[in-house]
This record gives C-alpha cells, sequence and structure tokens, in this order.
C-alpha cells in the first residue's frame, strides 16, 4: 500500500509526521507580467476585488498571486521610503 502524505486542517502537508511544510515553489513571473503589474502599481497601490480579478485573467495569474505580489510591493516601497 502506498502511504498518503496527510493533510492537517490548516491545509499545511506533513511529511511522515515531522513537521515539515510542503510549500509551492516560488512564482516565476514573466517580463510581460512583470512589467504590467508595476505599471497598475504606479497607478494605484491598492487594487478592489473586480480589479484584481480582471488582472490576473488578464496576466494569466491567479488572484492570490496577484495580491500577494502587491502586499510584497507595497512593502518594498514602504521600506525604500522609510530609507530616503
Amino acid at each position: 500500500e502506498q502511504e498518503k502524505t496527510p493533510a492537517l486542517p490548516s491545509g499545511e502537508l506533513r511529511i511522515n509526521g515531522k513537521g515539515k511544510k510542503l510549500r509551492k515553489p516560488r512564482t516565476i513571473y514573466s517580463s510581460l507580467q512583470l512589467q504590467a503589474l508595476n505599471q497598475r502599481f504606479q497607478q494605484t497601490q491598492y487594487l478592489a476585488l473586480p480589479e484584481r480579478a480582471e488582472l490576473a485573467a488578464q496576466l494569466g495569474l491567479t488572484q492570490t498571486q496577484v495580491k500577494i505580489w502587491f502586499q510584497n510591493k507595497r512593502s518594498k516601497y514602504k521600506k525604500i521610503l522609510k530609507q530616503g
């Protein structure tokens, strides 16, 4: 019998019950996707749900990928502003 990796209620996957999380591989954005994301970020730093859904569909990304990209970009932007 094959042993299945158990999924916890939190959605985390564990290997051999040792508490190591299986993570999704890091998203690699194409240059066209990055260009469009950066362009949109210059217009607005926050996207409403319909805007996020539309942008994700246009770029072939998930809404979560777009949301997290914007979160990370805002964080980096604030850090740069703080440094002067």
